[in-house]
């Protein structure tokens, strides 16, 4: 089959109730359209309820088993995942502070707690180029110690993935161990998330941005800088994964945490612990409830997920257990594409109302 669009359904029952043709043909319209309409050159969805994948579907230049550069969905892939089996285990706590794993932090640093960090809370500046203030990958973690913060911890809301950086350089110091060995251990492989993980290699991957030195795009190099000063290996990005194993991923939050996560766990990280704000933040994840949010406008308050700048985005309605998936590289070939913003909350709109509807016999 051409590089077009192609569908693959995975079940044709879903609880009670038949999921016919209309759903898939739905996803697939919905995929070949946003290429179409430039939104992408490459993309794959998944849609499905608890248990239930019921379809995998691509468009454009992408198969079921291209692996996508996750960008910012690697903080809830890897280090959320390995936080939140930490708090189950007894190794740390969401009152531990930085100032307990970390010598010669900052006065105004060293009380920033874990709870900071995974609902962005820490004060930390939301990003700047490491290249420009460390000496090295080996510096990363004092430069941005050293860097000023931008609001007090615990003021308000501030999506930071440089707060997420020193939140898997204290998983590396809690452990002892590298976080992509730690993610491979200890989420990717017990998740049979086979195709998943940090530095990729072999092919089928989607390019991203085009390097203005080079002229050639990235491909199998992570996109964001700050992960690629660091060798690929980052908190805030640098996981490569393919929706198969996204959808297995997403299925396990769509049940609750199961097989993977105590139920009590996953409660406690898809809370909103930003009330009043300008974003609902849990432990890791982006919680539902305001206009405008990437959700779009069906998906109910309980939801919640994480969005990649690449291209990248995954919802859960954790009430019905309906999930969506979308993987694309819409940063190919430049990162000024913006067309995928409004896609995407249509898609989350004509899934779940689909969804909705066959629900309902």
């Amino acid at each position: 089959m051409s590089g077009a669009a192609r569908f693959f359904l995975a079940r044709q029952g879903l609880g009670a109730y038949t999921v016919g043709m209309d759903i898939q043909k739905l996803v697939q319209n919905l995929l070949e359209e946003g290429v179409r309409g430039g939104c992408f050159p490459a993309v794959t969805a998944a849609v499905g309820r608890g248990e239930e994948t019921i379809c995998l579907c691509s468009a454009g230049d992408a198969n079921l088993d291209t692996r996508f550069d996750m960008a910012s969905m690697s903080k809830i892939l890897g280090p959320t995942m390995l936080a939140l089996r930490a708090l189950e285990e007894g190794a740390l706590t969401l009152s531990d502070t930085i100032g307990q794993y970390f010598a010669d932090v900052p006065q105004d640093k060293r009380d920033i707690t874990v709870r900071h960090l995974m609902t962005h809370t820490g004060g930390f500046t939301p990003h700047f180029l490491l290249e420009e203030e460390a000496d090295g990958p080996a510096d990363a973690l004092a430069a941005i110690l050293r860097h000023p913060l931008d609001a007090a911890p615990g003021e308000k809301p501030m999506y930071s993935c440089m707060g997420y950086i020193v939140l898997g350089k204290l998983l590396e110091a809690l452990y002892g161990a590298p976080l992509d060995a730690l993610a491979r251990e200890r989420v990717f492989s017990p998740l049979g998330m086979l195709h998943t993980g940090y530095c990729p290699t072999g092919g089928n991957i989607a390019p991203t941005e085009v390097n203005p030195k080079t002229g050639a795009a990235w491909q199998g190099v992570v996109h964001d800088e700050n992960a690629r000063f660091l060798g690929g290996v980052s908190a805030n990005a640098g996981v490569f994964s393919d929706i198969r194993d996204c959808a297995r991923y997403a299925s396990m939050l769509a049940c609750g945490g199961k097989g993977y996560l105590a139920p009590a766990t996953l409660r406690a990280a898809i809370r909103n612990y930003t009330p009043g704000h300008d974003a609902h933040r849990g432990l890791g994840f982006h919680v539902a409830g305001l206009p405008g949010e990437f959700f779009g406008d069906l998906f109910p308050a309980p939801s919640f997920g994480h969005t990649g700048f690449t291209g990248t985005s995954l919802v859960v309605d954790p009430e019905s257990g309906v999930f969506a998936v979308l993987l694309s590289n819409r940063v190919h070939p430049s990162r000024e594409n913006a067309r995928h913003l409004r896609f995407r909350r249509r898609f989350h709109n004509a899934v779940y109302a689909a969804l909705s509807r066959d629900a309902r016999g």
